[in-house]
């Protein structure tokens, strides 16, 4: 009985099949294949996106392109590597709302803490995290690191893999260069250890501290009419290569140095600046960052006899929120610092810049380096635009297409080595050892807590007239 009433069903539904409209039969078959291409693109890492060609459809793949940052985001960074990536993440965000920058592309940004255990930047922890990233076939180029001590850790791993790694704010004379010779050259180069494949991979938007050391020299000398300085530096490469090249340039102005000390990053320094008191210079000057003593020393002068009122000077790794919201309810000397490169508020494109950075991360999030990040972003984003236009290569198609990577990232840094950028932090061009054409210097005090960072902009010196 049930096996008479199943052929009747199934000779029905066959009978039904073969009556179907051809058409909604081809529809079924269509929509299979266009889930298998969608189950397909989706395992090679691209995405399939409508056209929009007047309803008529068609789609084609999204191919995705990673920019990694590595920056020191969190704890005593803070107030300077969040700003930069922020900079990186709007870059970021402008180049994937601009129909027209590379249509068919999408960009990721793929962020990086190099903070370690001890609550700052880390040497170890950024070339792992540089590592990280140059396993992800996807990721093009790399912005950052901050710190000239994280650098000296992360270029010979990049420069290995190649990848382009640039920095907005790395100052130390020796990572690009021999000279000068007290510093960089004989047996202190570093450039066999840092290019081990003898190519440039490594570039940086800030200008060196031969030319940071210089300015702030002569704004000490000439502005402000100082003749005698005591010099501490951090003991890390920035810190003691900005001291060197600040003493050696004011020595050259006729400036006295009545004495100078390598201090590792403490809770008190008040036996070293009972010893500074003594000697009664006109200002301290301090090479190194607001998170391995820029703060603790300002702070505790105000308490030490004979220091309260003295000027405290730094250069751009002191020039930091945390830094000013700590001193300026303190009182005493001047404080002023440096920025190695144009101010971003001179530039024709800072309204436009400040007004997407201020509407995006609000306006106390704004650092030294908030412009510096965007346009290291930019120039990445720019070159990678020249390359995939001029068909110098093709973009990776997932994030274990090392072969695809191998070749794009290549690409990327010829066209680095080759760009003409105009941005918020003025016009960069690279030379043949990767440093910027732009060698202005800005500086500045300590001002408004309520207005950016709390700095206030004094002035830009062009250093290439010092030379």
């Amino acid at each position: 009985m049930f096996h008479a009433y199943n052929e009747a069903l199934d000779e029905r539904q066959a009978d039904y099949i073969m009556r179907r409209s051809p058409s909604r039969i081809l529809a079924s078959m269509l929509g299979f294949t266009l889930v298998i291409s969608i189950l397909a693109a989706c395992g090679s890492g691209a995405t399939q996106t409508n056209t929009g060609n007047g309803g008529n459809g068609g789609t084609q793949q999204t191919i995705t392109i990673k920019i990694g940052s590595e920056l020191p985001t969190t704890a005593g960074d803070a107030s300077t590597g969040k700003p930069a990536q922020d900079g990186v993440q709007l870059a970021v965000q402008e180049a994937n709302a601009d129909p027209n920058f590379l249509p068919g592309y999408k960009f990721v940004l793929v962020p990086k803490d190099d903070v370690g255990i001890n609550g700052t930047h880390d040497p170890t922890t950024g070339q792992k995290n540089v590592t990280d990233l140059i396993g992800d076939a996807q990721v093009a180029g790399i912005v950052g690191p901050i710190n000239s001590s994280v650098a000296l850790a992360e270029i010979p791993t990049t420069n290995k893999a190649p990848i382009a790694l640039i920095s907005p704010s790395n100052t130390n004379d020796c990572l690009t260069k021999e000279t000068p010779a007290f510093e960089c050259g004989g047996a202190n180069s570093k450039m066999a250890a840092l290019r081990p494949t003898g190519k440039v991979t490594y570039f940086r938007t800030a200008t060196i501290d031969q030319y940071q050391g210089a300015a702030l020299a002569v704004y000490g000398y000439k502005n402000k009419n100082y003749r005698s300085v005591y010099v501490l530096d951090d003991t890390e490469a920035y810190g003691v290569g900005l001291a060197q090249n600040f003493t050696t340039y004011w020595k050259k102005l006729g400036g006295t140095v009545v004495g100078s000390a390598s201090i590792k990053q403490t809770n008190s320094y008040e036996n070293i600046l009972t010893e500074i008191a003594a000697k009664r210079p006109d200002f301290i000057f301090f090479g190194g960052n607001d998170s391995t003593g820029g703060i603790t020393i300002r702070q505790q002068m105000k308490t030490v006899a004979g220091l309260a009122n003295t000027p405290f000077f730094a250069g751009d790794g002191a020039k930091t929120s945390a830094l000013a919201k700590a001193v300026k309810p303190l009182g005493g000397g001047q404080v002023f610092a440096s920025i190695p490169g144009v101010d971003p508020s001179q530039s024709p494109a800072s309204k436009t810049f400040f007004d997407a950075y201020t509407k995006q991360f609000g306006s106390d999030a704004i650092g030294a380096y908030s412009a510096g990040g965007y346009d290291c972003a930019k120039i990445l984003l720019q070159a990678i635009q020249t390359v995939v236009k001029n068909k110098k290569a093709t973009a990776p198609k997932d994030s274990g297409d090392d072969t695809g990577a191998a070749t794009f990232r290549q690409a990327v840094i010829d066209a680095v080595q080759s760009i003409q950028y105009d941005g918020v932090t003025g016009h960069h061009s690279f030379d043949k050892n990767g440093d910027t054409s732009n060698h202005f210097i800005s500086l500045y005090t300590i001002g408004d807590l309520n207005t950016g960072d709390g700095w206030k902009y004094l002035e830009q010196i062009d250093t290439s007239s010092l030379q």
